[in-house]
């Protein structure tokens, strides 16, 4: 329970940060997180299937 609430209080402090920058900001930033999660995503694949 506790880490439900922290996670909801990290997620408003990063939606909070996201209204008060710029749209390219927000853009690149987004790119980045999800070409992480498709690389983490790609590699756990990977080490499942073997």
């Amino acid at each position: 329970m506790l880490f439900i609430v922290a996670a909801l209080m990290l997620l408003g402090v990063a939606m909070g940060t996201v209204a008060h920058a710029p749209l390219p900001v927000t853009l690149v930033a987004a790119a980045v997180i999800g070409v992480w999660l498709a690389v983490f995503a790609l590699r756990e694949r990977r080490t499942r299937h073997r």
